[in-house]
């Protein structure tokens, strides 16, 4: 599906990066210029993905087997894609998303080790040829991330309580991922405060989709 009306921006990381709450403060710096803006998550974002979710994001670390959690990741991605974002777009609105394919990719591909060919085969199949305008990837050391992650309050935390090896390679993978495609990513160091962050990401915006500064 070709979407050509609003403008698709998504934000990745590791977990403690930030990415919530710089999605907030872009999508206040968009509004203040007169964008209409959606904002959205995934796993959800959509009635259907934000049960998946649900089933994603808690309970024993071990629950799902590494290809299960891909498909699930996957179908709840479709969902928030029929039901939420491809409305939006196509109405003229900019959707700013807390999470997309690139993580499925860094978490389940890297991390638990699927590897990149059946990641991209789901996100083919569930996608086709759609991809963001703007993918920003918060980028911090695991230690600090995961030692921001843990002052947060909330049962939504069976990713951040694998083991440190597996943070490191999805960090990792995070970084490959904009090495492959640096037309459409851009790494953000996120090891700074909330103000200087959000400075980075609006360079990176306004130049890549010619923003005003």
């Amino acid at each position: 599906m070709t979407v050509t009306k609003g403008r698709f921006i998504t934000l990745e990381g590791g977990e403690g990066a930030g990415k919530s709450t710089q999605l907030r403060r872009l999508a206040e710096a968009l509004a203040a210029r007169g964008v209409e803006v959606v904002t959205t998550r995934e796993p959800g974002g959509s009635p259907g993905a934000e049960e998946i979710r649900a089933l994603l994001v808690s309970g024993e670390t071990g629950r799902w087997g590494a290809v299960t959690e891909a498909l699930l990741h996957t179908a709840a991605r479709r969902d928030h894609l029929e039901r939420t974002v491809w409305p939006a777009l196509e109405s003229g609105c900019w959707v700013l998303c807390d999470r997309f394919f690139d993580s499925t990719m860094a978490y389940q591909g890297y991390g638990l080790g699927l590897g990149r060919d059946l990641i991209a085969g789901l996100q083919t199949t569930a996608l086709g040829a759609f991809q963001p305008d703007l993918t920003l990837i918060l980028d911090i050391a695991v230690e600090t991330g995961l030692r921001r992650a843990a002052s947060r309050h909330g049962g939504e935390d069976r990713y951040e309580r694998m083991d440190v090896g597996f943070h490191q390679r999805l960090r990792d993978g995070f970084l490959d991922i904009a090495r492959r495609e640096p037309e459409r990513c851009a790494v953000i160091d996120a090891d700074a405060d909330l103000d200087t962050v959000q400075a980075r990401i609006w360079s990176e915006a306004s130049a890549r989709l010619g923003l005003a500064p």
